[in-house]
């Protein structure tokens, strides 16, 4: 993860008033009991907000070699919670006075969100000795980011990616840092990314990932790394309502095509995708989520690819409501398919008519 290299007198400045402003507003909240969950929001709010270019040109100071945040892992999106969260690490004694405010606001709805955005490097960065407050702060930190991901979800955006990456690339796939938290929230962190790291476009680290599986007690019962891995993302499928972000995981979990898991597992993830294919309840999903699961069912389980595309046939049958619906997809995918054959077969016409004749 790129970050800013240096802090200049001005950016420092600027930060620290930043943070006596979060302080400010953290001890409204302590004051204010009866409008709590609504300052903590406006305060979440305020902190996930997106860095304005004037703002931008205090904050990030660009050395002749160096990196900045502006060029970080969002592709160019720089959003307050970056810049505190690295300030806080450089500066501890600036975030410690907001910690303590956090710390007595656990119970509150959108606490846990400030303290994931703000502290998460601070936590891996910052020794701690303290077993108990190292748990605390892990879980804390799990359910925030747990949360704010599930915001982009809902949204279907990116805006927390560079949270993400951050726990994946510098914490999950780095030892050194991992192991500075609890086993227990080691485990936590691990199924945490595992149901997300499909939406956040980061297959490409699936194998490192799953070699960095934390020791489960349990694992004699649900498997290895990849049966822990594919049973929190077929949990995770079945939670997802949000059309385009569906279709992004049924797109994605093609890659795991060949992975060896065992019998329960794939028989979970099989029914997780077959309910996926019909119309109707519970799941209700529309024409463009069926073909989706159609294809990676077929993908994924190609043994029975056709008995269970001739069953599924038999079981719309029986629901002649759906019948004209069914016909009129029919008839234009025909329509398609003859028109662009058409097209194909004047096109290849035209190109021998058109090429001069060898002599």
């Amino acid at each position: 993860m790129s970050e800013v290299q240096s802090i200049t007198p001005r950016s420092s400045a600027y930060l620290d008033a930043l943070s006596q402003e979060i302080h400010k507003k953290l001890q409204r909240v302590l004051a204010n009991s009866s409008q709590r969950r609504k300052l903590l929001q406006e305060l979440f709010a305020d902190i996930a907000l997106e860095v304005d270019d004037r703002a931008k040109d205090v904050i990030v100071s660009k050395e002749e070699d160096g990196i900045s945040l502006a060029e970080d892992v969002n592709g160019g999106l720089l959003c307050f919670y970056d810049v505190l969260a690295d300030y806080f690490v450089r500066v501890p004694e600036s975030g410690k006075p907001i910690l303590d405010l956090i710390v007595q606001q656990w119970s509150q709805s959108f606490a846990s969100h400030i303290f994931a955005l703000l502290f998460h490097k601070w936590l891996f960065e910052v020794h701690l000795d303290n077993p108990e407050v190292l748990l605390r702060y892990s879980s804390a930190l799990v359910q925030g980011a747990t949360n704010v991901f599930w915001i982009d979800i809902q949204t279907n955006s990116r805006h927390f990616q560079s949270l993400f990456h951050y726990l994946l690339e510098d914490v999950a796939l780095d030892h050194t840092r991992l192991t500075k938290i609890p086993v227990q929230a080691q485990r936590d962190m691990y199924l945490l990314l595992s149901r997300f790291i499909l939406f956040y476009n980061s297959a490409d680290k699936m194998d490192s990932f799953l070699k960095q599986c934390p020791l489960f007690p349990t694992a004699f019962l649900i498997g290895g790394p990849a049966d822990i891995f594919v049973t929190e993302l077929t949990d995770q499928l079945q939670k997802l309502k949000v059309e385009p972000v569906l279709l992004h995981y049924l797109s994605g979990i093609k890659v795991l095509q060949g992975m060896e898991l065992r019998m329960t597992t794939s028989t979970r993830l099989k029914t997780c995708l077959y309910s996926f294919t019909s119309p109707g309840g519970p799941m209700y999903p529309t024409r463009a989520v069926r073909h989706a699961a159609w294809e990676a069912l077929d993908l994924l389980f190609p043994v029975g690819r056709y008995p269970r595309h001739l069953i599924s046939l038999f079981f719309r049958l029986l629901y002649p409501w759906y019948w004209p619906s069914s016909c009129w997809n029919f008839v234009i995918s025909c329509v398609q398919a003859v028109f662009y054959s058409v097209l194909r077969l004047i096109f290849s016409t035209w190109d021998k008519i058109s090429k001069p004749k060898s002599q």
